[in-house]
């Protein structure tokens, strides 16, 4: 055998045994999957990170490892806590799901993944950026809607509590057409583009899913929101109001209709608080 022979014998052979070494890396990365999984669905979250951790390792190419050690690592953040400990796993979670969107752009749980993580840790404007993601691939997302409605009910909310408390007061949750104007006509100018915006999202999410029953009680806390941006328009403020209220009864009568759907058996029966079928 000649030198060029020989040569492109041991190329072939170390191609194979490449191939080989990589096919048995990605065997392991998803028995390190599999093992990850198992724990993960008995609740053994950080068991759960290290098999992800190495399925990850063995194997960088394979998303759902990363998205469930994203998903493992989001078990351990605590909702509202702010901690240096608690944002340090929050922002791994987040790097780790920022990862598989760099090799799938449209993964909408990412980046709903993404957001929820940043609600949690109170970074309500990066939520919201992330929602929007949502969105703009998936318009009738009603989740996403929802979720930025809340947000700038939120804001708003918290806007509103400062100023009145501020002014040693209470949210009479009337639209507080009692509170003076120096603390009420700022506010107004404050709160406006957030109201407009979360009735904006939320009749987005009821109109993309009209049995949503938590968007509606949204719509009605958003709506006495708007009764304090409409301060000074006894009108207006009585309208804001009743549309508030319409969305109360509204979303109490798509909640009970929501639960007996849930609670109805096969073929439609349905159980009464007697334990009767009809």
């Amino acid at each position: 055998m000649n030198r060029t022979a020989r040569i492109g014998a041991l190329a072939v052979a170390l191609a194979a045994m490449a191939i080989s070494v990589s096919g048995c890396k990605q065997l392991m990365a998803r028995d390190q999957l599999n093992k990850g999984v198992d724990a993960f669905k008995s609740g053994h979250y950080d068991e759960a990170v290290e098999h992800f951790q190495k399925a990850v390792e063995l194997d960088p190419s394979l998303p759902t490892a990363k998205i469930y050690l994203g998903k493992a690592l989001e078990q351990d953040v605590v909702p509202g806590v702010t901690t240096p400990d608690n944002l340090k796993v929050a922002n791994q979670a987040i790097d780790i799901f920022k990862e598989v969107l760099a090799g799938h752009p449209n993964s909408v749980d990412s980046m709903k993944e993404i957001a929820g993580i940043y609600f949690n840790i109170k970074d309500l404007d990066d939520a919201e950026v992330w929602q929007k993601k949502v969105l703009a691939v998936d318009p009738k997302d009603a989740e996403a809607a929802y979720t930025i409605g809340v947000i700038d009910w939120t804001k708003a909310h918290e806007n509103k509590l400062k100023a009145l408390q501020d002014a040693g007061l209470n949210d009479d949750g009337k639209g507080n057409t009692k509170a003076p104007k120096k603390v009420m006509e700022p506010l107004a100018k404050e709160n406006a583009p957030l109201v407009d915006e979360g009735l904006k999202y939320l009749n987005m999410a009821v109109d993309d899913r009209p049995n949503y029953d938590a968007a509606m009680q949204y719509l009605n806390l958003i709506y006495r929101n708007k009764a304090d941006v409409d301060y000074g328009n006894p009108q207006a403020v009585a309208q804001d109001l009743a549309m508030a209220e319409d969305w109360t009864h509204k979303a109490m009568d798509m909640r009970k209709a929501n639960e007996q759907k849930k609670n109805a058996g096969p073929g439609g029966i349905q159980m009464d608080q007697n334990g009767e079928m009809h």
